[in-house]
């Protein structure tokens, strides 16, 4: 699944916000956070891990999860760069009715 795919569901973007709001958290510890059960929780983990989004590592008998801020990153630019696309687009627009409403009497 790509990283915009995973991040298509609520819960899988509110886990994102809690380990960037919280940092690092176990797998109980994020899934206390939510009302559905900690097999679905460990489902939408599992979705996060495989597009990238999250990383795991093992501590002991607890598996903890981060942010991958590397892929954060590289979705960052890439939205930046739609942005600045889309801003050119509209300051384009902007001048085309302006010098519209100059023509107009």
């Amino acid at each position: 699944m790509d990283k915009f795919s995973a991040l298509g569901d609520p819960n899988r973007r509110r886990i994102i916000e809690l380990l960037a709001n919280r940092g690092p958290l176990s797998a109980s510890e994020i899934s206390e956070e939510f009302s559905v059960s900690p097999s679905a929780i460990s489902q939408h983990l599992k979705i996060l891990r495989e597009a990238g989004l999250i990383q795991m590592k093992k501590q002991a008998q607890k598996r903890i999860y981060a942010i991958n801020t590397a892929a954060m990153q590289e979705m960052e630019i890439w939205a930046g760069r739609l942005t600045a696309l889309w801003e050119r687009r509209f300051d384009a627009l902007e001048k085309i009715i302006e010098e519209e409403k100059r023509k107009q009497p």
